[in-house]
């Protein structure tokens, strides 16, 4: 892969993981919003490509751990969605 593709990867993670940030911020996307999640794991995706090609290993690190709070915030939203709507279709 060449450096300047590289360098867009690490731009868009960036990007990525800023924007989700700032609307969650801005309560344009709640915490608890898969979307958000989302964003910040395939941000941190891109930024550990970056970071590894430059030797980065601490950054590269950081966004390893982000991307499994992500992972494990993703699957706690979904399980508890599963579960609400197994709860409001018992009540029916």
């Amino acid at each position: 892969m060449t450096k300047v593709a590289i360098d867009l990867i690490g731009w868009m993670g960036a990007l990525l993981l800023l924007g989700a940030y700032g609307c969650v911020s801005f309560r344009k996307l709640g915490a608890e919003s898969l979307i958000y999640q989302l964003a910040n794991a395939l941000g941190s995706c891109c930024l550990i490509l970056n970071t590894l090609y430059y030797r980065a290993f601490p950054s590269a690190f950081v966004n390893v751990v982000w991307i499994a709070i992500a992972i494990v915030a993703g699957f706690r939203i979904r399980t508890r969605s599963q579960e609400s709507a197994a709860l409001r279709e018992q009540s029916r």
